[in-house]
């Protein structure tokens, strides 16, 4: 590999005398090579915005700097925030795809599609790292040496295939410690669901058979599932062992009444993986259908936020990440609806991981693009069944609140000071209706002025729309009354920001002038506020919003007067570090501290009765 870094991309031309010149995008852009490998567009600071990978370097990003009818907002967008371009040549597209994948994990770009695990999915698991392996249920996948299957949108349904196993292929589910100090057969094996390895009633080597069957029904190896199992009931029937004999017949019965239940989506005996995706209102979905055999045994869907990328792009990135993970077996075949960037590449990456020959291809024939088209289908009902959950209290507040679009995004803020002593400002994202962590951000306050809770407000609201940082949220709210919201929605007009609806949720009631219950929010251009209806999902949505911030806002000012408070105690004429640490040892906090009686101050070594009244007149001077 070949770092871009060593190349004249990042660098000034000294060429001509006086100011060195530092190249333009464009110009970086044509100094790229046109081989193979990853690029790395980055923002102010060096922050990586967005990973790609291409055959061709320098043809690949040149298309984000043609102006074109049919480009995307996002793709504007995302170039006019690009300040510098890096890159790393790699021998092959295979070598770049990797090394896209391994960049993404490690920078984690904002504007690139990473796929999630989705915790309300559920999978099961297998430690076949175990001598004697159990199978469960789990919702955390871990490079831990053990087989992953799913993940399945049921829970329900991976209880009851994980009982239709255990009748089949008796496993057991006991933990490791139960395991060892097991004297005799638990319920289970009386009831038929375990083979009881755990006091020697089935050998290793006959448990490890046990196992194998469960992962090629797991697998969809079915008729190869099937056709062992045939070969080793003649055989035992042959040496008379016609108990053993039988148990293998009625576990090749149960398996095939199973299949029988199994929809068949093709005749041809296949193991495929179809791909479907479908775009609307900016959210992206793609879904795989698993079949095995012909049969479809399972779905997995991803609903993610569209970034206005090409389709072709999109997918190549989305399956590299998809593959990768634990939980997902490659299949002989994979189906898409469009031919992916680096298809020849993607194809060979496929073959490595799996250690066989993958077809890779896009839907042609008659049958394939059926397929595909039930993928597609099942794509557009994964965004469906998304906004049945969410559109709801979203959709009632933008009808109630007259809000020019759905409230997808909301950013909230608030305020939390003492005097004006250890001012902060908090904000908190909630996307569809759920908190996103990652995007809640704290603020100290700056202002050395006398408290101003507006002027606070004002600075928050600058340090966080004046950087532009998108996508700006569809609603704003501040925890407050009509004054608040005079303050946020002037600092948005004075940096230019349109389209975005500011609102402010007041926390008190005047019970003597309206007696309607619910909580009032102050609209723009509005004289009186919005009463919500008590107990509505959009009442609940707002007030949890609200609560969140104001405990996001008050943790950060307690860890912040703590801490203060704590060096304070240094200030104290004979309480250096080492008295200080003893204090804290002895009571716990500064709360606890300030607290205390003089007795149980100077019952801390080396605290006398002039050190303990002067710690106490210190705090209580500023608590």
């Amino acid at each position: 590999m070949t770092h871009g870094k060593e190349n004249t991309l990042r660098g000034q031309d000294k060429s001509k005398k006086g100011s060195p010149h530092v190249p333009s995008i464009e110009e970086k852009t044509r100094r790229l090579p046109t081989s193979p490998g990853v690029y790395m567009m980055k923002g102010r600071g060096g922050s990586v915005l967005y990973i790609g990978k291409a055959r061709n370097l320098r043809a690949r990003v040149k298309t984000y700097f043609q102006t074109t009818h049919d480009r995307r907002h996002f793709v504007d967008f995302l170039v006019s925030k690009v300040v510098d371009i890096d890159y790393i040549i790699t021998s092959n597209e295979k070598e770049a795809l990797i090394l896209e994948d391994t960049l993404l994990k490690k920078y984690r770009p904002r504007y690139n599609i990473r796929l999630k695990d989705d915790k309300t999915y559920v999978s099961i698991r297998i430690t076949t790292q175990e001598a004697f392996s159990r199978i469960l249920v789990t919702r955390q996948i871990r490079e831990d040496g053990a087989r992953y299957f799913g993940p399945y949108a049921s829970a329900k349904m991976v209880r009851d295939t994980i009982k239709f196993l255990r009748r089949v292929f008796p496993l057991r589910v006991c933990p490791p410690h139960e395991f060892r100090n097991r004297s005799r057969p638990c319920i289970d094996y009386q009831l038929g669901l375990c083979s009881a390895p755990c006091v020697g009633h089935i050998t290793e080597e006959a448990y490890r058979e046990l196992v194998e069957g469960a992962v090629m029904f797991l697998e969809g190896r079915t008729p190869e599932l099937i056709e062992s199992l045939e070969r080793k009931m003649f055989e035992l029937s042959d040496r008379e062992e016609f108990e053993e004999a039988a148990r293998l017949r009625d576990r090749i019965h149960s398996i095939e009444t199973t299949l029988e239940e199994q929809k068949v989506v093709t005749h041809s005996p296949r193991n495929q993986d179809v791909f479907g995706l479908y775009k609307k209102d900016g959210i992206l979905s793609m879904v795989s259908l698993v079949i095995r055999d012909g049969r479809l045994v399972s779905t997995r869907e991803f609903v993610l936020k569209d970034t206005g990328m090409p389709a072709e792009e999109l997918l190549g990135s989305l399956l590299a990440q998809f593959y990768r993970r634990q939980d997902v077996s490659i299949p002989h075949e994979v189906l898409l609806p469009v031919k992916i960037d680096g298809m020849e590449a993607m194809a060979q990456y496929l073959k490595e991981r799996s250690g066989r020959a993958v077809n890779l291809k896009v839907a042609t024939t008659e049958e394939d693009r059926r397929l595909v088209e039930l993928a597609t289908i099942n794509a557009k009902e994964a965004i469906r069944k998304k906004e049945s959950v969410v559109a709801s209290p979203l959709e009632e507040l933008r009808k109630r609140l007259r809000l020019k679009n759905t409230p997808h995004t909301i950013e909230a803020f608030d305020i939390s000071s003492m005097a004006g002593r250890e001012a902060v400002g908090a904000m908190v994202t909630f996307r569809d209706g759920r908190a996103d962590k990652n995007h809640y951000r704290l603020y100290r306050i700056r202002l050395a002025s006398r408290p101003d809770d507006y002027a606070m407000l004002e600075e928050v609201f600058r340090r966080r729309y004046s950087k532009d940082e998108p996508p700006l949220p569809q609603l704003i709210v501040v925890d407050g009354g009509r004054g608040q919201l005079s303050v946020a929605t002037g600092v948005l007009e004075g940096l230019g920001i349109e389209g975005v609806d500011v609102v402010a949720l007041a926390k008190e009631r005047n019970s003597r002038v309206d007696r309607r219950k619910g909580e009032r929010v102050y609209l723009q251009g509005v004289k009186d506020p919005v009463v919500l209806r008590e107990g509505t999902k959009g009442e609940l949505l707002l007030e949890h919003i609200r609560d969140e911030v104001h405990r996001f806002a008050i943790g950060y000012h307690r860890k912040l007067r703590k801490r203060r408070l704590g060096s304070v105690l240094e200030e104290v004429p004979g309480v250096g570090e080492k008295r200080r640490k003893l204090l804290f040892e002895h009571f716990g906090d500064i709360e606890a501290i300030k607290k205390a009686t003089m007795e149980e101050l100077t019952a801390v070594r080396g605290i006398t009765e002039d050190i303990a009244r002067a710690i106490k007149e210190r705090l209580a001077s500023l608590c």
